[in-house]
């Protein structure tokens, strides 16, 4: 039934909006987590919490019972948003954005493995992710390990 239709997209749908940070100082805060993660050995990390997404790209989110995150690789951070929510991810964003549809209930995690190719050691917000989401983001991401960020990325 969900064949032909789009599970994740980019969702441009308007023009950037001003961001109360400048791009230096939200290149910093991605930096600066791309440094620890660096020094300990982490390819990449998923940002769960409202305070992680919104203090590395800018943009805060109301959930809507659906999965919100951030991927922070070596390169450029990404937020994975909902498509309830439109264009504005990407409007508000610092960067880029990925949107998710409904019509699977495994797209945020089709999302977050289309972000982290390579990845051998995902750093997650164990505070903020359900059991269930993490037997589904190990599910959908085999081989890779999962280890705690929350610290960190505070």
């Amino acid at each position: 039934m969900t064949e032909g239709m789009l599970h994740v997209m980019e969702w441009r749908n308007g023009d950037k909006a001003l961001s109360p940070f400048s791009e230096a100082e939200m290149k910093r805060r991605q930096d600066d987590l791309r440094g620890w993660m660096a020094a300990n050995e982490v390819d990449a990390g998923l940002l769960t919490s409202f305070h992680g997404i919104t203090y590395h790209s800018g943009w805060l989110f109301c959930c809507f019972g659906r999965n919100y995150g951030m991927v922070i690789p070596q390169g450029n951070g990404t937020p994975i948003s909902a498509g309830i929510d439109g264009g504005q991810p990407w409007r508000r964003s610092f960067g880029g954005n990925i949107t998710y549809t409904d019509w699977r209930r495994d797209n945020f995690h089709r999302a977050v493995r289309q972000l982290t190719p390579g990845v051998k050691r995902l750093r997650i917000e164990f505070d903020r992710v359900s059991l269930d989401d993490r037997k589904a983001l190990e599910a959908a991401l085999p081989g890779v390990e999962v280890v705690d960020i929350a610290i960190a990325s505070m």
